[in-house]
């Protein structure tokens, strides 16, 4: 499709989706689904029109306030300022909040709905709020249903997210755009990755998929997906970013296309060169210019005028075919002139990771070369995607002038450890706005949407505040409206055992260890490297881990007073996951222990050392024990909503395919948390301290680690058998439908039952409590 036809296009679809961004029934029906019978109480007002997809609108700001005859008047120059002026109303007036895996707890205020007694104002101090990191399309909502989208996008929007990312369902688009130049249906599927690493397909990273081939129906029901998604974004405020063409195609391009200009992309991740290398089609080649357009034709056409940002990597941990400077630019700079082509309002974005990831590859001069390709710097969009940590606006002069976003990136695959850096995440932001000039947003980066999810709410809720926010107070907020049910009190132990956490695991200064720890269990065993170490996958525990046991005993102490915190889902969460986090700190310890009792015998000392060993198959057990009762918490909700995607509405296919598309789509879930990858090439990156997981995957490999242990001295230790042996656990689990790993939440007993039969215990064995 050309540029006329596009801009014709563009004008029949404008007053559709001008009409669809300016009505506020999206925000009634929000309060409809979460506060049946209530959207009644509400009058949203928009005061201004003039919000637009250009780089940089204005502010957004908001009044709450009681309306002349009693009903809650929202006022707001935005949908997203109308959104986040009705959180603020149910945080401050209702006391109530929405929250990942408890889900809405708007309903726990009373009735009739408390008003305000005086107005509430509120103005966001950048005019973007970015939400996702591409990998957490793969890492997290790989599996989505619409009912968990629709809660994903009711927090989005409620916590004031203007500009979220749009990944769903791209295979579609580019399924039909090669076909459109003569690649067959055969030809193009071989070029897709699974459903849980589809992420890194479109980052061009690997191509192919191991363990089967991508099947049609899943490209048809995803696609069928993103157009609830877009709609829905669109009827909160939210502008979607929609992905372009980044040049990595197919390698049978080369056949239809034999003058197609191509060079392969690097190795990633020592992955084998059928999976990787990927294809990619150079910007210069006429070829880039019509698969581009078409992309953003074929998008128009299904989506309508909804949208100028797209995302666009094309070196995301692989390096350019050549550093020369010339080189760079022109990769930019056509890229850049292939997108305004297609669309004249395009705004390219672009996740910075590759400066930090890439760093010796990318220096400043290299930087600079790159991002001069594209000669108007409102023309791109800029994510630093890991500001709290390892930030480059700094040393890039704020990327050279384009517009750039401060975000927290967090966690590494989905990690689950208590871990966050209060202090970054609410002073430097707000220095980084007093020094670049061109700074626009704040966004969340994280690669899996894991727990810890206060660290997120802070920075969304730092966009609204010109100070840093007081991080004490904040905490303290947080607790009263995360616990209390129908204007209930809180115990005072809660706001101790926060307090406590606030200060110690969330209080991370020491950035070798720059990212949410990962549990040493959850990595294959060896008698070396496993504890202590740094970078974005730490192992490290930088806190005395006995403020956590205490956080933990307030947590506890709390049941006594008040039973009824044991039915609470926001309590029992919560206390769920400061437990795993105390026996994940014992296991360490423990651990410790036993190597260095095995390092100080010559010979093989079974009693003693199985003493060691049975201590950490209780610890092991107990965690599996308390993590199965909450489904949040396990692996079988990962599993099953994996396979249900074989048995869709639309799948017309016959019983015997569908058995088979679940399979395989349950072994790309169980090969993502476990091995990633055929043969274990970025083993344990995405692990989970998930119930099932625990007891059926890493338990086995650490009981059959120790047996080889136990029965051998270290001069006789061969690494090559205890590795040989675990490999054995690894591999089984694969298997999808062996049955492992899928037991139901609860079926260990409930919360209460499982601390006093078997958490408590293990606890006072282990001199904790």
């Amino acid at each position: 499709m050309h540029v006329a036809r596009i801009g014709g296009l563009l004008s029949s679809l404008l007053a559709v989706a001008a009409a669809a961004t300016l009505s506020t029934q999206g925000l009634y029906d929000l309060v409809e689904r979460r506060l049946p019978g209530h959207s009644n109480d509400f009058v949203f007002t928009l005061n201004d029109t003039a919000h637009t997809n250009s780089s940089k609108p204005p502010n957004d700001a908001y009044l709450v306030s009681t309306h002349n005859n009693g009903s809650i008047s929202i006022e707001g120059n935005s949908l997203s300022a109308l959104a986040s002026g009705l959180r603020r109303y149910f945080v401050d007036v209702a006391h109530v909040d929405m929250y990942w895996f408890i889900g809405s707890r708007l309903n726990q205020t009373t009735s009739p709905l408390p008003r305000p007694t005086e107005s509430i104002t509120g103005s966001s101090i950048v005019p973007w709020r970015y939400y996702f990191n591409t990998v957490t399309f793969s890492y997290t909502t790989a599996f989505w249903t619409w009912e968990d989208w629709e809660l994903e996008l009711d927090w989005l929007a409620l916590h004031g997210v203007n500009l979220p990312l749009a990944w769903v369902g791209f295979e579609k688009i580019l399924l039909e755009v090669f076909q459109s130049v003569n690649l067959t249906t055969s030809e193009i599927l071989p070029f897709f990755s699974g459903p849980a690493f589809q992420a890194w397909n479109r980052f061009g990273n690997t191509q192919g998929s191991w363990g089967g081939e991508l099947p049609l129906q899943w490209i048809d029901t995803q696609f069928e997906l993103q157009l609830r998604i877009l709609d829905r974004m669109l009827a909160l405020g939210m502008t979607p970013i929609l992905p372009a063409f980044t040049g990595f195609v197919p390698r049978a391009l080369i056949d239809v296309h034999p003058d197609s200009l191509v060079v392969n992309g690097s190795q990633w991740e020592e992955f084998p060169t059928e999976y990787t290398n990927t294809t990619f089609l150079e910007p210069s080649d006429p070829l880039f210019d019509t698969l581009q357009d078409a992309v953003i034709a074929k998008q128009l056409e299904y989506y309508g005028n909804i949208t100028t940002f797209y995302t666009l990597d094309q070196y995301n941990e692989n390096d350019p075919y050549s550093g020369d400077l010339d080189y760079l630019r022109n990769i930019t700079h056509g890229t850049w002139q292939s997108l305004k082509s297609a669309n004249p309002a395009a705004v390219w974005v672009m996740q910075g990771w590759l400066f930090t990831s890439n760093a010796d590859f990318w220096t400043n001069e290299r930087i600079e070369a790159y991002l001069s390709g594209v000669e108007e710097d409102e023309d791109m969009l800029i994510l630093d995607l890991f500001s709290e940590s390892q930030p480059q606006w700094q040393r890039t002069n704020s990327y050279y002038g384009k517009p750039w976003i401060w975000c927290q990136l967090h966690n590494y695959g989905g990690n689950m450890g208590l871990y966050g850096q209060v202090s970054n995440v609410t002073v430097n932001p707000i220095d980084a706005l007093a020094n670049s000039s061109s700074l626009v947003g704040f966004g969340l980066t994280p690669e899996g949407q894991q727990g810890n999810e206060i660290m997120y709410k802070l920075l969304l809720d730092q966009a609204w505040q010109k100070t840093s926010i007081d991080t004490e107070s904040y905490f303290h907020d947080w607790v009263r409206v995360r616990y209390a049910a129908l204007n209930s009190t809180v115990p005072t132990e809660l706001y101790a055992a926060w307090e406590l956490l606030r200060t110690s695991a969330y209080n991370n200064t020491n950035l070798t260890s720059n990212a949410v720890s990962k549990a040493i269990f959850e990595l294959a065993p060896n008698v070396t490297k496993l504890t202590d170490r740094t970078g974005h996958h730490p192992t490290t525990i930088n806190y005395d881990p006995a403020i956590v046991v205490e956080a933990w005993t307030y947590l506890y102490n709390a049941t006594m007073s008040e039973s009824n915190l044991w039915l609470n889902p926001a309590f029992t969460h919560d206390f769920v996951d400061v437990t795993r986090q105390v026996l994940s700190n014992a296991f360490v310890s423990s651990y410790k222990g036993l190597i260095a009792t095995w390092n100080t015998t010559s010979t093989a000392n079974a009693t003693t050392l199985q003493a060691h060993a049975d201590e950490l198959a209780t610890i092991l057990r107990a965690t599996d024990q308390i993590l199965s009762t909450l489904p949040q918490f396990s692996l079988a909700p990962w599993i099953a909503s994996a396979r249900q995607w074989a048995t869709y509405p639309s799948n017309t296919t016959s019983q015997s395919n569908v058995s088979a598309m679940a399979d395989f789509y349950e072994y790309n879930a169980r090969n993502q948390i476990t091995l990633w990858g055929p043969d274990g090439e970025i083993s344990d990156y995405a692990s989970k301290s998930w119930g099932g997981l625990v007891g059926d995957y890493y338990l086995p490999r650490w009981e059959t680690f120790l047996d080889y242990l136990v029965g051998v001295s270290p001069k006789a230790y061969s690494d090559v058998e205890a590795r040989a042996r675990v490999a054995g656990v690894e591999k089984a689990f694969q298997v999808a439908g062996t049955g492992l790993g899928v037991r139901k939440a609860g079926e260990t007993g409930d919360v209460r039952s499982v601390v006093e039969s078997a958490v408590v215990p293990a606890l006072k064995k282990l001199a904790l409590v």
